[in-house]
């Protein structure tokens, strides 16, 4: 059996596209797998740069709750030492107050019935220390969130 010439160059041409098909086909997933690599390196670049900002945030965001925790301790420190030295009687909480003179009487001698200056009640004196705490708490919890708005959230 005799292949005729024409027969023969099909077949020749027919073996030579298979592999020219496969080297295209192998070449394009080559490229395409080279561009997933590529997309994933800069995927794993900003996941890296983003825990590292979030680290960052979170030490300030630490740092920032320390600082405020002391100051607010110091300040209850010392609302709980001036408490504690006014009830000891070392020290004393004075009221900035002016009384309205008292009109003499006409018929008796004119004095001054108290010349204490003016404080607080021993009722009131609790409710003040209780004030002075809340406004201690207060003052750093809003300290607090303007640093961390300044700090974390504007960056």
């Amino acid at each position: 059996m005799t292949i005729s010439p024409f027969r023969l160059f099909l077949a020749v041409a027919l073996a030579g596209l298979i592999p020219l098909f496969w080297f295209i086909q192998v070449t394009h997933e080559r490229d395409t797998a080279r561009s997933e690599r590529d997309t994933a390196q800069l995927e794993v670049t900003g996941l890296r740069e983003a825990a590292r900002i979030s680290g960052e945030m979170l030490a300030d965001r630490d740092e920032i709750d320390r600082t405020r925790t002391q100051e607010l301790n110091h300040a209850r420190s010392e609302n709980a030492d001036l408490r504690r030295a006014v009830d000891a009687g070392t020290q004393r909480l004075r009221v900035k107050a002016v009384c309205p003179a008292t009109v003499p009487a006409k018929t008796g001698a004119g004095g001054v019935a108290d010349g204490a200056t003016a404080e607080l009640s021993a009722d009131a004196r609790s409710d003040y220390f209780t004030l002075k705490d809340q406004l201690a708490v207060s003052r750093e919890m809003i300290l607090g969130l303007q640093d961390h708005v300044r700090r974390i959230c504007l960056r």
